[in-house]
């Protein structure tokens, strides 16, 4: 098992978020993957049965859902700054916009605000379109 600074500093360098998931446990629980595409990180919670909150309905657990924003908006935050540091949540606002179905789920974030010591992220998550977002977050955090 590697540092949690050896795997950011290696995904960095050679564009592969393996190394980084696999050094953090809840990663693989969320069955998270991220690769680059068209100048955004695209993150991929893929679909495990455990992810379910209500089995009348088969609807993803809100925790989960909220899981994928706060993680990918961390993830695209370490990954945007020149220093290795993992950046500390001081407050994010999710909003469910639909039922998340047992299908995979993607979240993309934009830095809304990059100051000298709080970053503004913004995530979106959704599933089959991009244009019908399952839930959507603004978190801020602390990079001293």
């Amino acid at each position: 098992m590697i540092s949690l600074k050896d795997a950011i500093e290696r995904s960095r360098s050679n564009g592969d978020f393996t190394a980084l998931n696999d050094a953090v446990p809840y990663t693989r629980f969320l069955n998270l993957a991220a690769e680059e595409g068209e100048g955004e990180l695209i993150f991929r919670m893929g679909y495990r049965p455990e992810h379910i909150g209500n089995q009348v309905l088969r609807a993803l657990h809100g925790g989960i859902i909220g899981s994928l924003l706060e993680t990918a908006a961390l993830s695209h935050v370490i990954w945007e700054m020149e220093q290795v540091r993992v950046p500390k949540t001081i407050t994010i606002t999710i909003d469910y916009l639909r039922s998340g179905r047992p299908v995979d789920t993607f979240a993309a974030s934009r830095i809304t605000k990059m100051g000298r010591r709080v970053v503004n992220v913004h995530t979106t998550a959704w599933q089959d379109d991009r244009s019908k977002p399952i839930a959507s977050a603004i978190a801020h955090f602390l990079i001293d």
